[in-house]
């Protein structure tokens, strides 16, 4: 194991215990051919140090000069030759006098590569006749947009002016503030403030054609104008879940609550990014049965991660382990304590999956507090700090009491609130919190919970009655023999929701392949295809390719090509991997599509199925 970057962060090469960032002011103009933004930004700082110089972690970005913003005078600056996985270190040489408030101007641009940033042609847009730019910082790509401090344990508002062509909309996670014509007059000047301090990978814009449409007082959807109404039914109860949230967890501090529907490239669900939450259109199903869990979870994150914020990557699961419990808890508040119980049961089948065959028992990434030293946060991206951490939050609520356990969930998040906090700090506030139940809290296991590899010493004791009938039929399935396959038909799910024939689908990949005869007869009396909600188009291709059934090869292509959700890609891409007739196909179609791919999801992919990336 090598040596991590910083004493606080193993992935940030900055110093906040010498020179803290405190304010950003950015000044940007987009050149879509080039690839690249370029201008500058003005880093203000708090030196407590007065002999230290400021640090910034950086990558493939092009430093043209530093300078002190007051004296205009030249700053002096080295840039390190660049690290394989975390950028270069970006040393500015302050002045050795005990100055403590600075101000830093540095001019640069972004390389057309940046990791942060996914351009796209006009023909991969649905309008076809502008360019698209959206930004992805999570975890550590923000040094490949802004020279920062970039970790979770620094955090500052920022302002912003964007230039970008007249005709396509900026947007970013802050405040939308005027706009004005530039001095070009194919050019336009849009301008951003974010008033809360945010961490570095909360920076987030998005330039294209883009229309809206208000679906409560204080959201906007956007989206392509092709599909805008219909994200506007989808996430019309945008403002209900709100509410619910405010009412669990304290005022919403962040002004405005819009969400944008990206391009189909997007890796993931949801990004939790301040005042505009980025989205993938694979939620669009028209009966919003995707669009509520990924929205509850998403919401609560203006408190969860983003308001309390994990140190660094290595507690993770402070941000999506609390959010995927409180998203449970939305739940059950909309449709009843079943509901909540049936969404835990379904992250638990999630997390087996993922330590089980993404990784293995004993791997260190199954832990809920990892060591991310020499390791890209994003080698370690699954759903273990979700899930497990959701399940180790509903075991704790059963050892406290219900009511107990949501108020000191809600003074937890008043007391550190604008912070970054890490695992220790937490179980610290829990105790003492709790004194009274000192003997309760020492029955737990936290080591096996917090630090050991592999699943939870145990289930927490879950509702199973929505979920009986999914396992029944599965059971069903798996025990008959190919000819009795004629006691099926379509009656057996046609009172089934959306979510109980996705996890029906997900307790058959549980067993052993079905055979052939046996999959094309669940296709031909289910009618499978015709179900357009992604998350059971995931599972009942995947029952097909673990089946080897050859009919589902052209449909398992087809949903990777459509869109670049990591969730999805990833799973179908072992699954095709693993078959021999598939395997070479899997990888010539990965080369052939890598290019249209966001950084995270190429990479993972690249992993899955053993290629050695460009």
């Amino acid at each position: 194991m090598g040596k991590r970057l910083s004493e606080n962060d193993p992935n940030s090469y900055s110093n906040p215990e010498d020179c803290i960032v405190t304010d950003l002011d950015l000044n940007l103009e987009v050149d879509f051919k080039k690839h690249i933004l370029s201008g500058y930004v003005d880093i203000s700082i708090d030196r407590e140090n007065p002999k230290a110089d400021l640090i910034l972690d950086t990558q493939d970005l092009i430093i043209k000069g530093v300078k002190n913003k007051n004296s205009n005078t030249k700053v002096n600056f080295t840039l390190d030759e660049p690290h394989e996985k975390f950028g270069s270190k970006l040393e500015i040489k302050l002045p050795k006098r005990a100055t403590k408030k600075l101000a830093i101007r540095i001019e640069y641009e972004t390389s057309p590569h940046s990791s942060a940033l996914q351009w796209l042609e006009p023909e991969q847009t649905m309008g076809k006749k502008h360019p698209y730019m959206f930004s992805m910082c999570q975890a550590i790509h923000a040094r490949s947009l802004i020279p920062c401090q970039d970790t979770p344990g620094v955090k500052a508002p920022y302002t912003a002016t964007i230039t970008a062509p007249y005709e396509l909309t900026v947007l970013m996670s802050a405040v939308r503030n005027g706009e004005e014509m530039d001095e070009d007059p194919f050019m336009k000047k849009y301008k951003f403030v974010q008033k809360v301090p945010i961490p570095s990978y909360l920076f987030a814009i998005v330039i294209g054609c883009l229309d809206s449409r208000k679906i409560g007082p204080r959201s906007n959807v956007w989206a392509e104008s092709e599909i805008v109404e219909k994200a506007a039914e989808d996430f019309s109860e945008t403002e209900k879940l709100l509410l619910i949230a405010e009412e669990l967890l304290g005022e919403y501090v962040w002004e405005v609550y819009d969400l944008l529907v990206l391009p189909p490239s997007f890796s993931y669900g949801g990004m939790e990014n301040p005042c505009l939450t980025f989205v993938t259109p694979t939620l669009l199903t028209g009966d919003k049965s995707l669009a509520l869990d990924t929205i509850a979870h998403e919401i609560i994150h203006s408190w969860i991660g983003n308001l309390v914020t994990n140190k660094n990557f290595e507690h993770f699961w402070l941000n999506e382990g609390f959010t995927k419990y409180f998203e449970c808890k939305i739940l059950g508040r909309l449709h009843g304590e079943p509901h909540r119980h049936f969404h835990c049961i379904g992250g638990w089948n999630d997390l087996e999956y993922t330590v089980m065959t993404e990784f293995n028992e004993t791997h260190d990434f199954t832990k809920l507090v990892v060591d991310l030293t020499d390791f890209d946060p994003d080698e370690s991206f699954s759903s273990v700090p979700y899930e497990k951490g959701s399940a180790f939050l509903f075991y704790l609520e059963t050892l406290l009491g219900k009511p107990e356990f949501e108020k000191f969930l809600k003074s937890y998040i008043d007391e550190y609130k604008y912070k970054s906090i890490d695992t220790d700090t937490w179980k610290s506030y829990l105790y003492k919190y709790f004194s009274d139940k000192e003997d309760v809290l020492n029955t737990v296991d936290w080591n096996a919970w917090l630090y050991a590899p592999g699943m939870p010493p145990l289930k927490p004791d879950y509702d199973c009655s929505m979920v009986q009938k999914c396992i029944d039929l599965c059971k069903l399935w798996s025990e008959a023999n190919d000819n009795e396959l004629g006691q099926f038909s379509s009656k057996d799910i046609e009172e089934f929701s959306s979510y109980q024939i996705c996890e029906f689908l997900a307790f058959l990949l549980k067993e052993e392949p079905l055979s052939s005869t046996k999959v094309e007869k669940m296709f031909e009396i289910y009618k499978l295809r015709e179900q357009r909600n992604a998350e059971a188009r995931l599972k009942w291709i995947r029952v097909g390719l673990v089946a080897q059934w050859k009919d589902i090869i052209p449909d398992a292509f087809e949903f990777i090509n459509e869109q670049g959700r990591m969730k999805f890609v990833r799973p179908i891409y072992r699954d095709l991997y693993a078959w021999e007739e598939t395997r070479e196909r899997a990888i010539a179609n990965y080369k052939e599509h890598a290019p249209e791919m966001m950084h995270a999801t190429r990479q993972g992919i690249a992993k899955d199925i053993h290629v050695i990336m460009d």
